[in-house]
């Protein structure tokens, strides 16, 4: 190794450029061959950056970078940079909820581990991004566990007269024993608007026809299957029966409608009490042409019942349809008969039998699996049925079904033709974890003779029951008593949430108890003027998801104390937001609710200022930030800092002003936060390339290499400002070459 004075422009470039200093930066690609984004450093400028030491050499304190986790898996110059000049990395997305939890909420940890398996060999440790925020959530996961329950209504037409029971005067129905009192009160159903009959039982009840409410007489017809139906809720724990007149053979024992002897207990003081009770009877007596039956609910003294009136029901399911299916399989109670795969037509079935719990009702649905997502191509996924006869020309008809999928999806129908006509397609219709049910109204040609679900649009898996296509009324829900869709109170919405919060921080926390020391906890909680969020916002994005709203304000509180309880007694637990720096009462409001998270017996280790900055941004109000974070006696980070520029093609002087920003911002963090509060700074991002800039700053140049992996100005500004000083100023003027 031997020392030599500065030469010549043109032979100190290609010293440099055959340099195998393992400690100089290349100069990286050549500017006609690479991606070129901005204007080219002086010559003297930039052989002083490519002189400058790898970042981290020049900070005592955690220098970390923001990272994509497939660019550091797949991108070996983009993981040389990494790992020579930082000593953390945070995941930008891959560690949040929405790509860590599937659809079913399992927790898929396989590319993160193998992500971290990566970095432990380059000496890296990694800074856990984040636990809970509202952006970056599977939404459609966590709407599903608190969702409206739909329960199905009646298989069939109605034929149990309930005017009675809906005008209140009982006509027909028969108070036998009224206990303390059998009465219809109005909205005190499962709507705010329906009609309740509300059956109480005396002090002195103790047998299950002490309190009984009698039906009218049924129409019947010997062996035929019928099926009862209602909902039913009581103000406490309740015990009750369902018995038969003499027209029902065997009606000892009665029909109680649980298994374990007819109790139900109040769960909650609100429409979540209310369950349905459906079962079917096949022993009415030969030659009867009627049957009725008893609500039987005196078993227990002093408590109270209410019925939907409009929910009670009585089916014959062996009478003949009142609507015609044009399709022969359309409840899939058995098997999937009836339907065809016609795309796709290789890699073996996609659709199949759906079990009975996946079902709407009945004892099965059909599911399939589609992996296509191009909204242009819907039919790629395919599946198709025949029409019974080829529809009628000029004639209207109406396909419906029930729909759900395990996330938000999408389906349309198309039919199929003779030859010669030409299909029809139905517009896009959205799905959920959520039945929905799907009306597709048609005017023949005279050419239709089936039809398809096209569902190549989304991926996911759906489920689908109840088709009928018909020249009638749509009977999707069934003709007889309608579906009913109860939402859930907030009371178990919130613990519903609770628990999938638990759930998701608890293993992701144990889960990197041994990789991961550090966390983003909550992330981002304030609104601009320093209030914390509400969740109330009127459109909200497909993967954004308010734990606050269903929390309330100790969401937080909550977050840490599980984080603090599965992770690690010497882990640092952060609150994390962006702005700070530009609206100070935003900085005020955070500081406060770590206090207020504090006051409940939680502990936030420290607090993360994102500094997604300009050039423009105030510097005056950057100290004030670092002044009134200080002032709170925790760790300090600056999270994600960044300075945009406004364009992907700066000039010479946009991009030294560029790094003064970086250098005032570290220098700034050195000088008004204290040694023993400054956990480190995160840089967010590494380069201008393109491909970096996607899905944050498209068509910007924020970053310390440019789009071809160079040193920027802004490398000097970094480095200056971690080492206090103008580090080139230390030069001597030589450089090493071997």
């Amino acid at each position: 190794m031997k020392y030599i004075k500065i030469l010549p422009a043109i032979a100190l470039s290609c010293m440099l450029f055959s340099s195998c200093d393992d400690n100089m930066m290349e100069w990286g690609t050549d500017p006609d061959h690479g991606e070129v984004t901005s204007a080219e450093l002086p010559l003297e400028l930039a052989e002083k950056i490519g002189r400058y030491e790898p970042l981290k050499k020049y900070t005592t304190f955690k220098l970390g970078a923001g990272i994509g986790l497939d660019e550091y898996m797949n991108d070996a110059d983009y993981r040389k940079i990494v790992n020579e000049n930082f000593h953390e990395v945070t995941v930008g997305y891959a560690m949040k909820h929405a790509p860590m939890v599937a659809a079913n909420g399992a927790i898929n940890f396989t590319k993160v581990d193998a992500f971290i398996a990566k970095t432990k060999e380059a000496g890296l440790s990694v800074f856990g991004h984040t636990l809970v925020w509202h952006s970056n959530q599977n939404a459609s996961y966590l709407n599903s566990l608190i969702a409206p329950t739909i329960i199905p209504g009646s298989s069939g037409p109605n034929t149990v007269s309930i005017t009675g029971l809906n005008d209140g005067s009982f006509s027909g129905w028969a108070r036998n024993n009224p206990g303390a009192g059998i009465t219809a009160v109005d909205g005190a159903g499962l709507t705010s608007t329906s009609k309740a009959i509300k059956l109480v039982s005396s002090a002195t009840s103790s047998q299950p026809y002490n309190l009984q409410l009698t039906s009218p007489a049924i129409p019947a017809v010997s062996g035929h299957r019928y099926e009862i139906s209602f909902f039913i809720k009581s103000d406490q724990a309740g015990k009750g029966r369902i018995s038969f007149d003499a027209n029902v053979t065997n009606q000892y024992p009665y029909a109680d409608w649980y298994a374990t002897g007819g109790t139900f207990t109040e769960a909650f003081a609100t429409t979540s009490l209310w369950q349905q009770v459906k079962f079917t009877i096949n022993n009415t007596k030969v030659g009867s042409s009627t049957f009725a039956f008893n609500f039987d609910l005196g078993y227990l003294p002093n408590v109270t019942y209410y019925i939907d009136a409009n929910t009670v029901a009585v089916v014959d399911l062996d009478a003949a349809p009142l609507v015609t299916n044009l399709v022969t399989n359309g409840k899939f109670n058995t098997d999937i008969s009836g339907w065809s795969q016609y795309n796709p037509t290789s890699g073996g079935n996609v659709y199949s039998l759906a079990t009975a719990a996946e079902a709407y009702e009945g004892n099965g649905a059909m599911k399939v699996i589609n992996t296509f997502t191009d909204a242009t191509t819907q039919y790629k996924t395919q599946i198709h049925a025949n029409f019974t006869s080829t529809l009628t020309a000029g004639k209207d008809y109406t396909i419906s079904f029930m729909i759900k999928s395990l996330a938000s999806g999408s389906v349309r129908c198309s039919t199929t033709v003779t030859s010669g006509g030409s299909a029809k397609y139905q517009g896009d219709q959205t799905t959920s974890p959520t039945w929905k049910l799907v009306e597709w109204k048609i005017n023949a040609s005279g050419a239709e003779n089936g039809f398809n679900f096209d569902l190549g649009g989304f991926a996911g898996t759906y489920f689908i029951d109840n088709v009928v296509v018909s020249d009638g009324v749509a009977t999707g829900g069934g003709t007889g008593t309608p579906s009913v869709t109860i939402d859930k109170p907030d009371s178990e919405k919130a613990t519903l949430i609770g628990n999938a919060m638990t759930d998701w921080i608890s293993k992701m926390v144990s889960h990197y108890k041994n990789d991961v020391k550090a966390w983003d906890v909550v992330n981002e909680p304030m609104k601009e003027g320093g209030s914390l969020r509400d969740g109330n916002v009127t459109t909200l994005a497909s993967d954004e998801f308010y734990w606050v709203k269903y929390l309330g304000k100790d969401y937080a509180v909550t977050a840490f104390k599980l984080a603090r309880q599965y992770g690690n007694p010497t882990d640092k637990l952060f609150i994390n937001d962006y702005n700070l720096e530009a609206s100070l009462p935003k900085c005020d409001g955070l500081i406060d609710y770590v206090k207020y998270i504090e006051s409940k017996g939680a502990t936030v280790d420290g607090i993360g200022t994102q500094m997604h900055i300009s050039l423009t941004t105030d510097k005056d109000k950057i100290v004030q930030m670092f002044q009134k974070m200080a002032a709170t006696g925790k760790l300090i980070k600056i999270s994600e800092l960044d300075v945009r520029l406004g364009t992907a093609t700066p000039t010479l002087v946009q991009l030294a002003d560029q790094s003064a920003m970086y250098q005032f911002v570290i220098d700034s963090y050195n000088k008004y936060v204290p040694k023993a509060q400054q956990y480190g700074i995160t840089i967010w991002g590494i380069s201008d390339k393109k491909e970096e800039h996607v899905n944050w700053l498209p068509n910007e140049s924020p970053n310390v290499w440019d789009a071809n992996y160079k040193r920027k100005h802004a490398y000097k500004g970094v480095a200056d400002g971690l080492a206090g000083k103008d580090i080139s100023k230390d030069f001597t003027g030589d450089i090493i070459i071997k």
